[in-house]
């Protein structure tokens, strides 16, 4: 069989991979604003941003220190997540207790001012980063990129992780209790104040290391957050706020959609994932996998 519904078959399973591609960085991304809309109440529209800055930081120990692939796996996120702390600790800290719209307000503005310095510092065209691993899988309708899949596997196996950690040790338990009921939690030794700090730095640590990922796919351009994160927020209101397995799920599945669609309807690529959005949002408010409060 060399063609389905008079589409070629390589086309079909090539756009397929490039959906799950692009679904891992949807629900990486994803991931991480659920960790801190559903613990911290924060709508935080800096990620775009530091998921930009986690490719920056990978390029900048390559160009720098020549530091590979590897080490910036291990750095990046970390780099990222420190300054997910002191952001937490200087600025987010003081707006729990105030309208959302605050906290927003604020990352957006943070957000600009790290695209603009990113943009002064290094232009817009973007910088080259090499692949880390050469050759593929012959599938023999189509060719595969050892990276691609790679990137596919890990980003699946951290959501994973991540909801497990969340949803199914203690730890995780006393980050969620955390935020429905300081008192009890502080009862029990814990800092609640640092669990918080660390739960966004978490998050945004998730956001750092899909820009590693993301850098020898993309190349790493002060825009490239700002071109992925309105389509994040698409993907985290269909699976609904603050839902965790809702923004995994809803991640993969969303980019495997605008995968196909690319093959059937390329006019409607650019927009089916907000379609998706609105119908979920007229007839499922709280999103697919989102609970009402």
């Amino acid at each position: 069989m060399d063609t389905i519904f008079g589409v070629p078959l390589a086309a079909l399973v090539g756009q397929v991979v490039i959906g799950l591609i692009n679904g891992a960085f949807y629900a990486l991304m994803s991931l991480g604003l659920s960790i801190i809309f559903g613990l911290l109440h924060v709508v935080n529209f800096a990620h775009g941003a530091q998921y930009m800055m986690g490719a920056f930081v990978a390029w900048g120990l390559l160009e720098y220190f020549g530091l590979g692939y590897g080490w910036a796996l291990i750095l990046a996120p970390l780099v990222v997540a420190v300054f997910g702390v002191l952001m937490e600790r200087v600025f987010l800290r003081h707006l729990y207790h105030v309208d959302h719209v605050y906290a927003l307000l604020l990352t957006f503005g943070v957000a600009l001012l790290m695209e603009g310095a990113f943009r002064l510092k290094f232009g817009v065209s973007g910088q080259p980063y090499p692949n880390p691993m050469q050759g593929g899988l012959d599938l023999s309708v189509t060719f595969v990129p050892l990276y691609r899949v790679w990137v596919i596997g890990v980003a699946l196996a951290v959501c994973l992780g991540t909801w497990y950690f969340i949803e199914r040790t203690k730890l995780g338990a006393y980050l969620r209790a955390a935020n429905e009921n300081p008192n009890l939690v502080r009862s029990f030794g814990v800092n609640v104040p640092r669990m918080l700090m660390l739960t966004y730095g978490l998050a945004v640590g998730l956001a750092g290391f899909g820009g590693v990922m993301a850098a020898p796919i993309y190349q790493v351009s002060p825009l490239m957050g700002s071109n992925l994160i309105i389509v994040v927020f698409a993907v985290v209101v269909i699976g609904g706020m603050g839902s965790i397995i809702g923004s995994i799920i809803t991640g993969f599945g969303l980019g495997v959609i605008e995968g196909l669609t690319k093959v059937f309807y390329p006019e409607g690529a650019s927009v089916v994932i907000f379609v998706v959005m609105i119908l979920t949002l007229a007839f499922r408010p709280n999103g697919l996998f989102g609970r009402a409060d």
